[in-house]
């Protein structure tokens, strides 16, 4: 789901330049000097700014910390080494403009691979992965029932990725402790918009990679929702760019396509988005989701569910057998599937679905609700309940870890999820519509040993799983047909919340990197 850009940051740029001129324009006036008083005045005045200015900078980052943990896993205990720190990137005349900080965790062993994980949003930190999927620690968070205020208790991560690969959860520059420290209006050219994102990330997986003695690992990247679109980006732009090759990608339930649902009056394709995750959730709440069912669900919006919406009135034999299956696929009411074409509208689904117990459905999975504040408002206005219920918890847990347990002391807000880096976000322009799929192509059309692993929960209606089922199916077979593979769990955008769905896609994982 795309937010609009707030365009009050162009007021702040028009204002500067005004006010520098308007200065200049004051001080060369006809007036005579006023004296070594005034010259003192005007001292005075600079010192002021001079002290004012240092007041708001922020304090420098703390050096790098370390700390000795384990866990016990398979019924061995894995001693590993938990790193929080940050690397500089910079501008184009090689000046600090920001500091992006980074959460290691290593194993002492010869031929270890690293992994590099994202989160998306823009705007998202890596906590997300870090603690809901494959770091060590465990946060149960993002379930049905789960209250922002439950205890934040950490616990050893039995789906962990530890054990078979180094973990490196990077935090994009506005999130979590990452902050720019040029001017918000040079920060938004560097920092916020699709190319600068893809190139400065790219050089701190280079420079993490230097500073660390591990160019010559195996090396992984894990890209979650909009880090997911980043995966295939930053894995080809290295790959072609900086001179480092991926081995695989785990892309979790990637942003891969961002044009795929528009002319939704049109095309049927917005509609076979929704339908299967929808049907999907319908079958968990009646307890028949299998992976056949859903094999004859995608079967279904493929052919006949597409084709009938293509026909549109032309044939209203069809419209109408369609909109009675559809009814029998959601457990909706016939009415409001009848009126909606059987064409089944995202946000009108959410509320819908539980209207009759007064809550609304998470977008990320419908079956997480939370009670609806405005349920006679014409539209939602209250914040998506799993986002609502994981924020305070996330954050919290994240902080205590780094600054208590860690020991890297930071003054400093942490951004879980920052909601002005996603208001500053430049989407102008064909660069994000173009998507991640290109690049896709072409990094594994370069590389024939590249893996990459897509992997989506069945719920999800924020980047449904057809997506990349259809996307998948319209690449060519390089080679090996299982080097490019979609696999879906039961749950929904962050699926891992669910013990045996992250215990699933731990195998899976292994399974693909035990191929290198």
């Amino acid at each position: 789901m795309v937010l609009a850009v707030c365009a009050i940051c162009w007021l702040g740029l028009a204002a500067a330049p005004l006010r520098a001129q308007a200065a200049k324009e004051h001080g060369s006036g006809d007036k005579p000097a006023a004296g070594d008083a005034q010259a003192g005045g005007d001292k005075a005045a600079a010192d002021k700014a001079a002290a004012d200015k240092d007041k708001d900078k922020l304090p420098p980052l703390p050096a790098d910390a370390h700390a000795q943990q384990s866990i016990e896993l398979g019924g061995k205990t894995l001693h590993y080494t938990v790193t929080v720190g940050a690397l500089p990137t910079r501008d184009a005349d090689g000046k600090t403009a920001g500091q992006v900080v980074f959460t290691s965790y290593t194993v002492e062993g010869d031929n270890r691979p690293v992994t590099f994980a994202f989160n998306g949003g823009p705007g998202a930190s890596s906590v997300f992965l870090n603690f809901g999927a494959i770091g060590p620690k465990h946060l149960a968070v993002g379930n049905e029932g789960d209250s922002p205020s439950d205890p934040t208790t950490l616990t050893d991560n039995q789906g962990t990725w530890l054990d078979f690969t180094d973990l490196v959860f990077i935090d994009p520059i506005g999130t979590g402790f990452s902050r720019a420290s040029v001017p918000e209006a040079e920060a938004k050219k560097l920092f916020y918009s699709t190319e600068p994102d893809i190139q400065y990330l790219s050089r701190i997986v280079y420079d993490w990679l230097v500073k660390n003695n591990r160019l010559s690992s195996k090396k992984y990247l894990v890209g979650e929702s909009y880090g997911g679109y980043r995966g295939p980006r930053i894995t080809h732009y290295l790959q072609s760019q900086l001179g480092v090759a991926m081995n695989g990608v785990v892309l979790v339930s990637p942003y891969l396509n961002p044009s795929i649902d528009e002319n939704e009056d049109l095309s049927p394709m917005p509609w076979m988005m929704t339908l299967p995750p929808i049907t999907a959730a319908h079958l968990e709440r009646e307890n028949k989701l299998t992976p056949q069912t859903m094999a004859d669900v995608i079967a279904y919006t493929r052919g006949e569910y597409a084709t009938t919406l293509l026909k549109g009135r032309s044939d209203p034999d069809a419209q109408q057998k369609m909109i009675q299956h559809v009814t029998e696929l959601t457990g909706l009411d016939p009415t409001f599937v009848k009126y909606s074409g059987g064409r089944i509208d995202t946000g009108a689904y959410l509320r819908e679905v539980w209207r009759e117990q007064g809550k609304l459905g998470s977008v990320y999975d419908s079956n997480v609700t939370s009670f609806d504040p405005f349920p006679f408002a014409p539209e939602q206005r209250a914040n998506d309940p799993l986002l609502a219920s994981m924020i305070a918890p996330v954050t919290t847990a994240m902080v205590d870890f780094v600054t208590r347990t860690v020991g890297w002391k930071v003054d400093a807000r942490y951004n879980a999820l920052s909601y002005d880096v996603g208001r500053q976000w430049d989407r102008s322009g064909n660069d994000l519509r173009r998507g991640a799929v290109p690049d896709l192509r072409e990094a594994v059309a370069a590389d024939p040993k590249l893996r990459v692993l897509i992997v989506h929960g069945w719920n999800d209606l924020s980047c449904p799983f057809m997506g990349s089922v259809l996307t998948v199916d319209q690449m060519p077979v390089m080679g090996d047909p299982t080097r490019v593979a979609v696999h879906e769990f039961p749950g929904g955008h962050m699926f891992y919340t669910r013990e045996s769905s992250r215990a699933e896609l731990r195998k899976d994982v292994m399974e693909m990197y035990a191929k290198h």
